[in-house]
């Protein structure tokens, strides 16, 4: 059978295709704007971001607050006693606890500087820890009873309690007035109640001791032999029969002197101490009184000379009742302003009179004060005074005052009382120098010297 080429080669035509059979073409469409790309994150991505922001920031919140802490934890630590008031040996009381008539610290110091005399009208203060005030006593109810028991506070002896008084007072701080049941064994403080008013603003005065008065000196401006009993609280100190060195007498029991005075023989049974004596021959007509403690200010330093103050205890009280030549000088009280322009008196034994120079006299002399930015200019003492002292220098100068009379005093006579301010520890420079003397600044030691006697008024 002859195949026909053309036919078989023919095209043939396909059997049509169901419509399960047909596959979707493809059409090519070109679109005017093409559309943009998108680069989004993915959302467990965005999540995951987050979280990291999220720490980074609480991380460094909490380094902030550590750090904050850290600040808060080091100023509390390196300022003691953030919540009250500092013992002595660096542990707390609450400020409430302070002046409540009990003693909360180991030694006593939030008791110890509770009770105050004020002014030249020597007004009684006593700080409150209610109020927290220093508030003036009310007079209603006021007897020598609670007297005693104040100054006792203060640091004197029952013994030597001289007075209470009133004097009309306007104080805006209150007043406090006594419990009518007053219990003479329980403390003081907490035996005075809060008022606001008192009967005819009439407040306490207190006179621990009968001081500064009765001075009769001729008043000379120049160096010169004093009277007898013109500077009643001089005292000589001596050791072996020969004089040592000056004091004042404070109390009954108590003469101020020089540290530099005592550093050298500091055993009580060295020393002899009289009173009312001006002239070597003085001392065979008065009794000598012996010391039962030699107290310097731990803080001395015999280079600087800093802290030169130092107490003796008698072991009987002078008697300055049987004799007008014998008497203390005052303390001054907190608001006994002595200012530089103020005039002074100094008091020293010297061997200088008549030629005569082996047997002590009693010299005094007017002082004025000295500025201490002046005592410490470089024409003087070059930066070497310290607040513990002041510089004083002679009104008239003379060769008698010069030298030092180790713890002599330096007194000033201020609204009728004579007030202790100095104590010797340089005498003037009467050379070509004319340095001023230098003396130990008794009202910056008022707290160390209370405190001593309070620890020793019972002994």
């Amino acid at each position: 059978m002859t195949t026909n080429l053309y036919l078989d080669s023919a095209p043939q035509k396909c059997p049509p295709s169901s419509s399960s059979d047909v596959n979707p073409q493809y059409v090519h469409h070109l679109a005017l704007n093409p559309p943009e790309i998108s680069h989004s994150i993915p959302k467990h991505k965005d999540v995951k971001h987050r979280c990291v922001k999220f720490t980074v920031a609480a991380v460094i919140s909490l380094l902030l607050l550590l750090l904050l802490a850290g600040v808060l934890l080091g100023y509390y630590f390196s300022s003691p006693c953030v919540h009250g008031m500092q013992c002595g040996d660096g542990s707390c009381v609450w400020e409430s606890q302070w002046c409540d008539g009990v003693m909360d610290c180991p030694a006593g110091q939030d008791e110890a500087n509770c009770v105050r005399v004020h002014g030249s009208s020597f007004l009684l203060q006593i700080y409150s820890s209610q109020s927290k005030n220093w508030r003036t006593v009310c007079s209603r109810g006021w007897s020598d009873l609670q007297g005693k028991a104040s100054c006792r506070q203060i640091g004197y002896s029952r013994k030597t309690y001289f007075k209470s008084g009133q004097q009309q007072t306007d104080s805006k701080d209150g007043f406090l007035i006594v419990k009518s049941n007053f219990n003479p064994a329980a403390s003081l403080l907490q035996q005075l109640v809060l008022s606001n008013t008192c009967p005819n603003n009439s407040g306490v005065t207190l006179f621990c001791t009968d001081c500064g008065t009765g001075v009769n000196s001729s008043r000379a401006s120049g160096g010169q032999p004093a009277s007898l009993g013109s500077w009643p609280w001089q005292v000589s100190l001596q050791v072996a029969g020969s004089h040592r060195c000056g004091g004042a007498v404070i109390s009954p029991y108590w003469i101020v002197t020089a540290a530099d005075c005592v550093a050298s023989v500091s055993s009580p049974g060295d020393w002899a101490v009289y009173a009312g004596v001006v002239e070597p021959l003085g001392t065979l007509f008065n009794p000598s009184y012996s010391v039962s403690h030699v107290i310097a200010h731990e803080g001395y330093n015999s280079f600087t000379l800093k802290s030169d103050i130092a107490l003796m205890r008698l072991s009987k009280p002078l008697d300055h009742t049987v004799s007008s030549h014998i008497g203390p000088v005052c303390l001054p009280n907190v608001g006994v302003n002595i200012t530089d322009d103020q005039k002074g008196w100094i008091s020293r034994f010297s061997g200088t009179v008549n030629g005569d120079s082996g047997s002590p006299y009693l010299m005094e002399a007017q002082v004025s004060l000295v500025d201490a930015a002046d005592c410490n200019s470089s024409t003087a003492y070059n930066g070497r005074i310290t607040q513990d002292m002041l510089c004083a220098r002679e009104v008239e100068a003379s060769g008698n005052m010069c030298g030092t009379d180790s713890g002599s005093p330096l007194v000033a006579l201020k609204d009728g009382v004579w007030w202790l301010i100095g104590d010797c520890i340089r005498g003037q420079d009467c050379t070509e120098h004319q340095r001023p003397g230098v003396y130990g600044k008794i009202p910056f030691f008022l707290d160390w010297i209370f405190q001593q006697m309070r620890k020793h008024q019972d002994e």
